[in-house]
């Protein structure tokens, strides 16, 4: 179970991951003309409608996005699966077609079918979609129905399924939204507090990949919060809307940042070179882009004490924020070009005394970091036996490009040609051999910045030899589960391992 929930969240990020897209444009429309939607200028308004054709249809890119992550293959097929699936459902559970399936006046329908457009839907479709595709893209028809045979097939299933969904959820879908929004409510309902208490839980949630499925109550309109979307578009309270965003700026720019520092000079003498590649490559990309999984993961199971220090000190942050009402937006993460472009944002209020919060919790993450380090003998980076196999040859391979924008968090590596392709493919080699070998693979999905791997014998895997790749780290999820932190060019070093494996 947890494997299939780590694989719907690598899913979610290849949508996620067309929001800065978004973020760029409504945020440089909101520059020209802060007023709101480009109302005194064509160039501002062209600009925040372009965006808004994302971020309004996030649903839609979930059904697909997820339909393709989670098949098989990752053919097409299965992304028109999701598509084909999401519209059937929306178009049968629209307000309008609800009222005359059910034979009552449109005022009469059930508040729950007016958002039945909604990334939980789109999650849900292109769950189903996959799902179908994995077991039907490869059937042969008779001869007369050949041509619908294999690929061809997965939509066809996927659109007569979706009717039946569709008549389930017009019974399931109001008690189950109606649950949500309690849920939502409830966290929502205690302010400030409630954000402290969500960004505790969403860092305890990253080592296992499931922090995505809390965000999207928060962030996105599975509980009617929607906090993402509601923040761009100008829809909301001033110094409310955005309070589940803004007290990330300070961590991801400033604290962990601070925290690499103090692990930095807290390394062994004979270590802090290798230790100091990494962690400025790693602070950059938390500094940045809002990208924090290189610099987490390579203190987060090497010392559970620190991280969980670093998770109540995120709670901390978003609760400060709350309280004083300061907001700035983003689409995905929390670094400088997201904050930067939602700075002037009809909804960011205050946004600079993120900047004085986030220079209070360097301080803060610096000390602290320091002490539990000190304190506890902690086996951080360039600590403890091992730590220079896990850091040697590091440098430079967790470097970050930072093409991410107000709203969304991309970290955009261009890709490479020549020694550097060979370079992803000696990487990949060393990898795939500590991994147990081709015939020990069952599984390699890359995320963010790691490779989540399904093995048939975790006897095999040698941990020591994969780290000798000069990755960060790896951790063990499950008895045939183990997670490669690459960095944030793990999808070159994915491709590579893809082709040793054919």
């Amino acid at each position: 179970m947890k494997s299939y929930l780590q694989r719907i969240g690598r899913s979610l990020m290849l949508p996620v991951a067309v929001l800065p897209a978004a973020a760029i444009l409504m945020g440089i429309g909101y520059w020209i003309d802060p007023q709101g939607w480009g109302g005194e200028s064509p160039i501002a308004a062209f600009l925040i409608r372009a965006g808004s054709s994302l971020i309004d249809n996030m649903a839609i890119l979930f059904a697909i996005g997820v339909a393709l992550g989670m098949s098989r293959d990752r053919n097409g097929s299965a992304a028109i699966s999701g598509l084909v699936g999401y519209l059937v459902v929306t178009t049968l559970l629209n307000p309008e077609t609800v009222a005359m399936l059910q034979g009552i006046e449109l005022e009469q329908v059930n508040a729950a079918f007016g958002s039945i457009e909604n990334q939980f839907i789109g999650i849900l479709v292109g769950l189903i979609a996959a799902a179908l595709y994995n077991r039907f893209s490869e059937m042969r028809l008779p001869q007369a129905l050949s041509f619908f045979s294999g690929r061809r097939l997965p939509p066809i299933m996927t659109a007569i399924t979706m009717l039946f969904v569709s008549l389930l959820l017009m019974f399931v879908w109001p008690p189950l939204y109606g649950g949500l929004v309690a849920f939502g409510t409830a966290i929502s309902g205690l302010g400030a507090l409630g954000a402290g208490i969500y960004g505790f839980f969403n860092r305890l949630l990253i080592p296992v990949g499931l922090h995505h499925a809390l965000n999207a109550v928060f962030w996105f309109d599975v509980a009617g919060i929607n906090d993402i979307q509601n923040f761009w578009a100008g829809t909301g309270e001033l110094g409310v809307t955005g309070m589940y965003q803004a007290g990330f700026f300070p961590v991801m720019m400033f604290g962990l940042p601070a925290g690499a520092l103090a692990m930095y000079h807290m390394a062994d003498e004979s270590k802090k070179k290798e230790t100091a590649s990494l962690m400025i490559a790693a602070a950059f990309a938390s500094f940045f882009t809002g990208v924090t999984e290189p610099l987490e993961f390579a203190f987060m199971f090497a010392a559970p004490q620190l991280y969980l220090i670093h998770a109540l000190f995120t709670g901390v942050s978003l609760f400060i924020a709350a309280t004083f009402g300061w907001t700035a937006g983003f689409g995905f993460s929390a670094g400088f070009v997201d904050y930067f472009l939602s700075f002037n944002l009809p909804l960011a209020n205050q946004p600079y005394m993120l900047l004085v919060q986030g220079a209070v919790f360097a301080v803060i993450y610096y000390f602290g970091f320091r002490w539990a380090i000190k304190t506890f003998d902690l086996a951080t980076p360039g600590r403890g036996k091992g730590e220079s196999e896990a850091l040697a040859g590091n440098e430079g391979e967790l470097a970050t490009a930072g093409a991410t924008a107000g709203g969304g968090t991309t970290t955009a590596t261009a890709p490479r040609t020549g020694s550097d392709r060979s370079g992803f493919a000696q990487k990949a080699e060393i990898i795939l051999a500590g991994l147990g070998g081709p015939d020990n693979v069952d599984m390699i999905d890359p995320c963010a910045t790691r490779l989540r791997v399904e093995v048939k014998d975790m006897d095999k895997v040698n941990e020591q030899r994969i780290k000798s790749a000069g990755i960060p780290g790896t951790n063990k999820t499950g008895p045939k589960n183990i997670q490669v932190v690459v960095g944030t060019e793990v999808e070159f070093v994915a491709n590579e391992i893809e082709k040793l494996r054919k």
